[in-house]
Formats: structure tokens, sequence, C-alpha cells
């Protein structure tokens, strides 16, 4: 299996200083900074960049669920949620949100909310980000 690389650098101190993060494939490649991560200042942070890497990895997750039960996803469109809280240990990650939009012929709702259950348990983001107290799925069938 591949093995997938990012890089990043910092600057400076914690609140003045600057940083850079780059995908090793090349589809990234941009600045963060104190303001970006803890306030609302321009540039990524990494969560959000784990809000991307979870989305795409539970969104296809799904996929390959659907297909393995007989059924092609005409569209599936997840955004992620981060939640960045501080507590009396520092900064943690203490929730993500997963909010997806489908359109799945031929499916139930029952049979749909399984197969999105197990993407969420079963995608290899969702795995790694196992000590994040609660991850929730919530995916609405388009009628």
């Amino acid at each position: 299996m591949p093995q997938r690389t990012a890089q990043a650098q910092w600057s400076g101190d914690l609140k003045s200083g600057s940083g850079h993060m780059k995908f090793g494939g090349g589809a990234f490649d941009g600045a963060y900074s104190y303001d970006s991560r803890f306030a609302d200042g321009t540039g990524t942070n990494p969560e959000e960049l784990i809000a991307a890497a979870h989305a795409g990895c539970f969104t296809m997750a799904t996929a390959g669920g659907l297909t393995r039960a007989g059924f092609a996803p005409s569209r599936l469109s997840t955004t992620a949620t981060v939640h960045l809280e501080s507590g009396s240990g520092g900064f943690s990650i203490s929730r993500i949100d997963l909010v997806m939009d489908a359109s799945v012929p031929g499916i139930d709702d029952a049979a749909f909310q399984k197969i999105v259950e197990d993407a969420k348990k079963g995608c290899p983001v969702s795995r790694a980000l196992a000590g994040v107290p609660e991850i929730v799925a919530k995916a609405t069938l388009a009628k």
C-alpha cells in the first residue's frame, strides 16, 4: 500500500509566528497561523485538514459500502465539522460532525443508515481519530 506524506514548518513564536503546510502529492500548499487556527485569520489549520480528510474518507467508505450492497450512488456529499475545544488539559478535538446528503437510487433509508454507520466506524480516518470522544454522522437520503 502507498504511504502518504505532508510537511509543515513554523517560524517564530506561537502567537506572532507563521507556518506553512503542504501535501506530498501537491494538491495543497498553504499558510497557517495562530489566528487561522484559534481565531478567524486567513489560511488553513490542522483541524480543517483533518475535516477534509475525514469527509473524504467517510464519503468513499460509504460509496464502498453501498457498492458492496449492490447500490450505485448518484451523489454523496459530506461536510465534516471539527470542534476544537480548550479544556483543563489544553486544546483537544471534542467532536466531529459528518453531515452527508446523498442520492442513491433504490435503497431504503434503514439500509442506507446502516451503511453510513458502518462507514463512520470503519473508515481509516475514523479509526485513526478513535480518541475523539464523539463522532456523529447524520445522513439524509434524497427522495
